[in-house]
């Protein structure tokens, strides 16, 4: 879009000044001027009676979309080990893949991952694309997207898929903005819609209504799909597929940044996000000091703790253990609430777990809705007393 003032037709007559609500226009010489800081709101269009000013709207080129083809997700790696959201990934793009009677292909980009490549295909690719160089070691912005990019304009894949994790959110929206298309992100859900499209599903407004995003003139449809909403391929070893080596070119390397060291948070119990069991705090826990109830629980049991965004604006935990829309995705076996009330940003992060237990005062708490079982009393009478019977057992 562009914007420009037609001399002609302006007389200087200032209403658009009047008009524009960012003080980007002014008159010089009985002619509007505009200001390099315009957005382009066109609240100076209407105001002006005499149409000396115009928006020219740029027409996006039509695409033809029958030239795309297959589902591709970005499998992620940290310190060469594959990450768990990548196998949730195989398994929602198997799916897709089966519904547009397409491959299905994986991205893998790192150093000595031949190995990696393999449990790719033995998760359900068919493809996979390997970058395989000591520059793409550890990720990077930069190479790490011009290379995405570059291959997504040869090969035209329809879906493209990554994590919602650090990483992806970080990655994905620069490539999409370097193949010009859309992006959906923190998707909980997604399906082929009856024309073909992909339907995009995620949490809008606080949680409170559940979007359904499609892209429907620009491809590739891209989207970041949340950790542990999805579930994960089963492996078959006995699976066959191509591993394509891409060549690295000198200006896929270059880079502005340097990694120096990766440095990860020690914690008395295991990554909340790949835990099995999780005890989670909220506002009912009235300190911080009080988490180390919770500790006990979780260390009895061999699992994680978590907290509701509560605690965490507290201070009372650090945001590494947050559960819930703002936070972390969960999807443990079991799932342990304390204290938390259940506002439904928590609830979306937590409620696929397979069983949820509720240890609450209030016996009209919103988590005794989603909860498996629950226990309606004083938390600080009822960890001690599953405690005190963990270790007896």
């Amino acid at each position: 879009m562009s914007i420009r003032v037609i001399e002609e037709k302006c007389n200087g007559c200032r209403l658009c000044v009047r008009a524009c609500p960012f003080g980007e226009i002014s008159v010089e010489e009985k002619l509007a001027v505009i200001g390099d800081g315009c957005t382009l709101c066109g609240a100076c269009v209407p105001a002006c009676k005499f149409g000396a000013i115009e928006i020219e709207v740029e027409r996006a080129k039509k695409i033809d979309l029958s030239q795309y083809s297959g589902v591709w997700i970005v499998a992620e790696q940290r310190r060469g080990k594959l990450q768990s959201v990548t196998f949730e990934l195989l398994g929602v793009g198997k799916e897709l893949a089966g519904r547009r009677a397409s491959e299905l292909s994986a991205i893998l980009m790192g150093h000595r991952m031949a190995a990696a490549a393999g449990e790719l295909i033995a998760g359900g690719a068919d493809s996979v694309y390997l970058i395989d160089s000591p520059e793409f070691e550890h990720y990077q912005d930069e190479p790490y997207s011009r290379v995405l990019s570059r291959l997504i304009n040869k090969w035209k894949p329809e879906i493209v898929l990554a994590g919602a994790t650090a990483i992806g959110r970080s990655l994905i929206p620069r490539v999409a903005v370097m193949v010009r298309t859309g992006l959906t992100a923190d998707c909980t859900g997604l399906s082929i819609g009856d024309d073909g499209h992909l339907l995009q599903t995620r949490p809008a407004f606080g949680g409170n209504i559940m979007a359904t995003i499609l892209t429907p003139r620009h491809r590739p449809q891209m989207a970041t799909v949340r950790h542990k909403v999805m579930k994960a391929a089963p492996p078959d070893p006995a699976r066959q597929g191509n591993v394509i080596n891409v060549e690295v070119k000198e200006s896929d390397r270059f880079t502005r940044a340097k990694v120096v060291d990766l440095v990860e948070e020690k914690e008395k119990t295991v990554n909340i996000a790949e835990a099995d069991l999780i005890v989670s705090g909220g506002r009912g826990l009235q300190a911080p000091e009080n988490f180390a109830l919770l500790e006990e629980l979780a260390l009895a049991l061999g699992g994680a703790i978590g907290a509701s965004r509560a605690a965490v604006d507290a201070g009372w935990i650090p945001y590494s253990h947050q559960v819930g829309q703002t936070g972390k995705t969960v999807q443990p076996k079991l799932y342990i609430a304390c204290g938390i009330s259940g506002a439904i940003q928590h609830l979306v992060g937590m409620q696929t777990s397979d069983v949820i237990v509720a240890i609450n005062k209030d016996p009209y708490a919103p988590i005794f809705q989603v909860a498996t079982y629950g226990i309606v009393g004083d938390l600080f009478e009822v960890i001690p007393l599953l405690v005190n019977k963990l270790r007896r057992r």
